[in-house]
């Protein structure tokens, strides 16, 4: 398994995982129940991850613990198995990591990704 803070940093460089953002329903969601209220039983969990609707399903984007494909290629979680509970708790830091960094609103700076016109977060700063 690949270490959390190398996950979160390889993210960070990957444009397609970068451009997923909580929208108005998901931070809504996440002020009125707060970060511990989060990953508990979001709607349709078991299903296919959903692209919004639930921090939990956005965050599952855009740290690559949407599927079992990308828990591979970006997180070292072998296919075909079972994940253990160190996994398990790998996959959940990265995902509260994602929603707690992207509810703090810090911003990049507009050269970094010019589509954004200033509106990046920073959130995959270790």
């Amino acid at each position: 398994m690949i270490p959390a803070e190398e996950v979160m940093a390889r993210l960070g460089r990957s444009s397609f995982r970068r451009r997923f953002r909580l929208g108005g329903l998901e931070r809504n969601y996440t002020q009125a129940r707060g970060l511990d209220g989060i990953p508990a039983h979001p709607p349709n969990d078991g299903n296919q991850t959903p692209m919004k609707g639930h921090p939990v399903f956005v965050a599952q984007h855009a740290t690559a613990t949407c599927c079992r494909k990308c828990l591979n290629r970006w997180h070292g979680m072998e296919t075909g198995r079972e994940l253990t509970e160190k996994e398990i708790a790998h996959v959940v830091d990265v995902i509260m990591r994602w929603i707690e960094k992207e509810m703090e609103g810090k911003w990049d700076s507009e050269e970094e990704d010019p589509k954004r016109q200033g509106r990046q977060l920073s959130l995959f700063e270790t």
